[in-house]
C-alpha cells in the first residue's frame, strides 16, 4: 500500500479533521509539516497540491486531494474495511447521516470558526478580538445547538446511533471552543454536553491532541 501523506499543520483545524479520520481507521500516515507562519502554503510546490493555498492536502499514491471533508469521505469509503466505519452502507442511513454532515459544514462551521478565530486564534497572533463578532456568532451557534439538543434526543450521535463523520467533523472547532467562555453554550444543554464529552474523549482525538503537543 502506498504511503498516505498529509501536508498540513497540527494547529490547523482542517488538518486535525483528517488526522482524526486516519486515526479512527488505524491507518499510518506521513505528516508533511507545512509552515503557515512563513507562508509555505502559498508557495508553488504546495499550490500544486491545493491551488487555493490552504492546508491540508492529501496524497494516496497518485491520488491527490484537498478540502478536508472531501479527504475524510475518501478515506472512509476507500478504507471501509479498516477501523471504525464512519459511514453507513445502507442508503437511507447514509442519506440521514449526510444531512448532518451538511449541517456541520453550513451551520456549525461558520459560527464556530468565527468564534474560534476571535477567541482563540486572534489572541494567539496578538490581534484584538471583535466583541460584536463574538456576540453575533454566539447567538448563531446557540441556535444550532438548540437543534442539536433536540436531535440528540432521537439518536446517540448526530448521524445515527453510531459515531460517524457527521460527528467527527465537529471535533476541531469543538476542541477550540471548550477552552473559551463559549463552553457554557454546550454545558447548558445536557445532551449536547454529553455528546461533546463523548466524542472528544475518543482515542483517535486524544491522539490528535498529543500530536499537536509534540510539534
Amino acid at each position: 500500500m502506498a504511503v498516505l501523506k498529509v501536508h498540513g499543520s497540527v494547529i490547523s483545524t482542517a488538518s486535525q479533521r483528517v488526522f482524526a479520520t486516519l486515526n479512527e481507521k488505524g491507518l499510518d500516515f506521513e505528516l508533511v509539516l507545512v509552515n503557515l507562519r512563513v507562508g509555505e502554503h502559498k508557495k508553488e510546490h504546495f499550490l500544486s497540491l491545493n491551488p487555493f493555498g490552504q492546508v491540508p492536502a492529501f496524497e494516496d499514491g497518485d491520488l491527490k486531494l484537498f478540502e478536508s471533508r472531501a479527504i475524510t469521505k475518501y478515506i472512509a469509503h476507500e478504507y471501509a474495511s479498516c477501523g471504525t466505519q464512519l459511514i453507513y452502507a445502507d442508503g437511507k442511513k447514509m442519506a440521514g447521516m449526510s444531512v448532518w454532515m451538511e449541517v456541520e459544514a453550513h451551520h456549525f462551521e461558520p459560527a464556530s470558526s468565527a468564534l474560534a478565530w476571535e477567541l482563540v486564534f486572534k489572541p494567539l497572533f496578538g490581534m484584538v478580538t471583535d466583541g460584536a463578532a463574538v456576540e453575533e456568532n454566539e447567538a448563531k451557534l446557540a441556535q444550532v445547538l438548540d437543534v442539536y439538543e433536540k436531535r440528540l434526543g432521537q439518536s446517540k450521535y448526530l448521524g445515527g446511533d453510531e459515531f460517524t463523520l457527521a460527528d467527527l467533523h465537529h471535533l476541531p472547532n469543538l476542541q477550540c471552543l471548550m477552552g473559551t467562555d463559549i463552553k457554557k453554550l454546550f454545558d447548558c444543554r445536557p445532551r449536547v454536553s454529553a455528546w461533546s464529552q463523548d466524542i472528544m474523549s475518543r482515542p483517535s482525538w486524544v491522539k490528535v491532541m498529543e500530536l499537536q503537543k509534540n510539534h
